[in-house]
């Protein structure tokens, strides 16, 4: 199953719990969305991923934008969290609006890349037409179910980069191994930016020396986003029927 990224839904996280709860789950400071708009993700216990999703406050609410696809299963995994804690998780009729240009009041910056505009969460409002899987993959900007699969650690996914991990905010749930990643090894694997002499579908095998060493994802012209073993990049490298050629992995070292 694959996410439409455009197609979302949007909870509101009520109760006086709201916060801390959240807090104590996710991979991000839930205390951010006082200044804007944070992006974070969900992790399984052995700190493998499950969802990624943006949040927003508005008063004492919480609200938390995910991919429509992806709704109900998270909704119904928070609510295994909740015991009982004073949380109440309800779907809203808001709809996200994204664009490039001039944001309109209320809009809120993406907080993964400067590049990637303004994100408006009301009423649908129109919005220039704009081919997101191309700047997505300039960028390098991973998806659900594309790049960020659900064995995936979330740091080969670059999350660091695109601010959605804290690693001073205490613990949640992955946290453990995830801070481990950071402190104590050296990525040897992860996303990269290369050219293919053809198109391909996504998750095509990518050899190297007859070794699977990563996999194809977004794809934008010749363009794409691939995931990568950093040590067994060589000069001749196919998926499929395809050469991938000019792998530029410099982009996973990108501050903000």
């Amino acid at each position: 199953m694959e996410v439409d990224e455009a197609v979302r839904a949007i909870f509101k996280i009520g109760g006086k719990d709201n916060k801390e709860f959240m807090q104590s789950l996710i991979t991000n400071d839930v205390f951010k969305t006082d200044g804007g708009l944070v992006y974070s993700a969900l992790l399984g216990p052995q700190g493998k991923f499950l969802f990624d999703f943006f949040l927003f406050s508005r008063s004492d609410a919480l609200f938390l934008d995910v991919a429509a696809t992806l709704a109900e299963e998270l909704s119904g995994r928070l609510s295994l969290y909740k015991l009982r804690k004073d949380v109440i998780i309800e779907e809203t009729n808001l709809c996200m609006t994204r664009g490039l240009d001039a944001p309109p009041e209320g809009a809120l910056a993406d907080p993964r890349h400067p590049d990637l505009g303004w994100r408006f969460y009301g009423p649908q409002i129109d919005a220039p037409q704009i081919d997101w899987t191309e700047l997505r993959v300039k960028l390098c900007i991973p998806e659900a179910t594309i790049e960020i699969l659900k064995d995936s650690y979330i740091l080969e996914m670059g999350f660091e980069r695109l601010n959605g991990v804290d690693f001073r905010k205490g613990c949640y749930i992955g946290q453990e191994i995830t801070a481990r990643m950071k402190h104590k090894t050296q990525l040897r694997k992860g996303l990269a930016l290369a050219k293919l002499s053809s198109p391909l579908p996504p998750h095509t095998p990518i050899m190297s020396n007859d070794k699977n060493i990563g996999f194809i994802c977004s794809q934008s012209g010749c363009h794409a986003i691939v995931y990568l073993k950093y040590d067994r990049i060589s000069n001749e490298m196919f998926a499929g029927n395809a050469e991938v050629t000019e792998v530029n992995t410099e982009i996973i070292t990108f501050t903000r």
